[in-house]
């Protein structure tokens, strides 16, 4: 070939490269300044909503109910103004798949405010929605299944095909993915985490992320700060005694990518993290809130585990810890006795203990969620 046109077609490579890489740049750049102009309407819409909410409506929306035994009737959802709806296993296996959609349909179109619906279909040993075979013929395989199987690739194919059936019944977020870090058998979270070291457990959990963006379906990473080799918060208190530099290498890593990647929510847990905070479990802890916004930049929606569990039970009345972790810095309480603790918080909130900002700030962060959802147009 003649040198100089050689040289010349070399020439036109790069150009044609760098032509490619501008414009792959370009597009990057215009789709997240049309995310940051979504936003901000978003935020702007949410503003305009809570203008015109009532101080009950606004408290309601910070308490997604747990319906551990049955689907909640569009009737509760209004009267609690509950801003999010928790199901079980029953809601499933007692159900078909069209009954089922038709009641949340109407639950979405009558209700004042539509509320999230959510369930924990992390797959393996917790599933709700594939533990019927009226919704799928046999349960999801765990991440850590999966990836043995098939790499990481067969989890995200997994990822995706959850949320296509959750998102076909009318389910708006699936409290997933398990973010935390177990290697050892013995361990309460072994069997629900991916098994991986956590650069290859942040991989994890960002493209988790990004294949729920993609699908348009909510997701909430679990269980913050990292469970680590923690007992079961189920049935009582939880203690966990590492160092935070450890956590902070370890066990705070796939949570960073998958804030990075721009997860929805963080789900935080009830143990006992002494590093960070040795009086209260980390669902009650200003401290541990504080590196979540203020460490990590974190600016979506906090939910706490269930306030029902034994792991906060001994820190006070129920109407007292639904206080507390508000007074934390949680957004939505998850809760299986909102019965109760929505008129403890709307009693804190009227006695001046929690201000009516305080309850603003999270309210403005669940409605955006909401509209980023199509939860509420």
């Amino acid at each position: 070939m003649n040198k100089k046109l050689f040289v010349s077609s070399i020439i036109i490579m790069i150009i044609l490269a760098a032509g490619c890489v501008a414009a792959a740049m370009a597009f990057s750049q215009g789709a997240v300044m049309d995310e940051v102009i979504t936003e901000m309407d978003n935020a702007s819409k949410a503003e305009e909503m809570i203008a015109d909410m009532t101080v009950e409506e606004k408290v309601g929306q910070m308490f997604m109910g747990c319906f551990y035994s049955y689907t909640p009737s569009w009737e509760t959802v209004n009267d609690y103004h509950l801003g999010g709806v928790l199901l079980f296993k029953p809601s499933f296996v007692n159900s078909s798949k069209e009954y089922l959609t038709s009641k949340l349909a109407v639950m979405d179109g009558v209700c004042d405010i539509a509320p999230i619906t959510s369930v924990d279909e992390e797959g393996g040993d917790v599933v709700r929605v594939s533990a019927s075979t009226n919704f799928r013929s046999e349960p999801f395989k765990s991440p850590r299944t999966l990836y043995a199987e098939g790499g990481m690739d067969a989890v995200i194919a997994d990822t995706h095909e959850k949320n296509n059936l959750l998102k076909s019944i009318g389910i708006d977020m699936n409290l997933a993915p398990v973010c935390d870090i177990s290697t050892d058998p013995s361990d309460f979270m072994y069997s629900r985490s991916i098994g991986l070291d956590p650069q290859m457990t942040a991989d994890f959990a960002a493209k988790s992320v990004e294949a729920c963006k993609e699908d348009n379906m909510g997701c909430s990473l679990k269980h913050f700060p990292g469970y680590g080799a923690a007992v079961d918060t189920h049935i009582g208190s939880a203690v966990d005694n590492r160092t935070l530099e450890h956590l902070q290498g370890n066990d705070i890593v796939p949570f960073k990518a998958a804030i990075d990647a721009g997860a929805h929510s963080i789900l935080v847990s009830h143990n006992t993290v002494t590093a960070i905070d040795s009086t209260m479990p980390a669902s009650l802890s200003p401290a541990v809130h504080k590196i979540l916004r203020e460490d990590l930049g974190f600016d979506g929606v906090i939910i706490t585990d269930d306030l029902i569990m034994g792991a906060v039970t001994e820190y006070g009345t129920e109407s007292e810890i639904a206080v507390a972790a508000i007074l934390a810095g949680n957004d939505i309480l998850c809760s299986g006795d909102f019965y109760t603790q929505y008129y403890a918080v709307l009693d804190a909130v009227n006695n001046g203990v929690i201000t009516e900002e305080r309850i603003n700030e999270s309210v403005k962060r669940i409605l955006m969620l909401k509209l980023q959802l199509g939860v509420i147009s």
